[in-house]
């Protein structure tokens, strides 16, 4: 099973098979209609090439058109493409991945935090201070979570 790419519907379809109305010049490719995330009545854009759209106003963005099925309903991707039928049943079975703890932006804030604290210590020992017990035990934990945000994106 697969996602394909080139099964994703005309931009222009998908949104008005939602019940949103397009508006704005006819050559434009971005065009205006509500957002239904907020709640607003002409502050969506929506670009008819490619399918990205964003909202001047409560800033919900995506850039096509299995984004915005995503957010709208809540499906996870695969739930999402099949929706809009972008799966293709190719006889292969799934595989399941393992969900990460973290968001990615969160996982880059613990990943700078423990390089930080691994920078430190490596300050300190360039600087002739040996590390104590605490510390040393604070420099595994921190070098077992980079690890594990390694394995859980990588």
């Amino acid at each position: 099973m697969s996602f394909d790419r080139n099964l994703l519907p005309d931009p222009t379809t998908y949104f008005e098979e939602l019940g949103h109305k397009l508006s704005g010049p006819s050559r434009a490719k971005w065009k205006t209609t509500n957002c239904r995330f907020h709640g607003g009545s002409d502050s969506m854009r929506v670009n008819t090439v490619t399918g990205a759209w964003v909202c001047m106003s409560c800033s919900a963005k995506g850039g096509d058109v299995l984004a915005y099925e995503m957010q709208s309903t809540g499906l996870d991707f695969v739930e999402a493409a099949k929706a809009i039928g972008a799966w293709v049943d190719d006889g292969k079975p799934q595989a399941s991945h393992k969900p990460t703890a973290l968001s990615p932006r969160n996982a880059l804030e613990v990943l700078g935090f423990e390089a930080t604290l691994c920078a430190v210590a490596a300050g300190n020992l360039a600087a002739g201070r040996p590390l104590s017990d605490a510390d040393r035990a604070r420099l595994l934990v921190c070098c077992n979570r980079i690890t594990r945000l390694v394995e859980d994106f990588a």
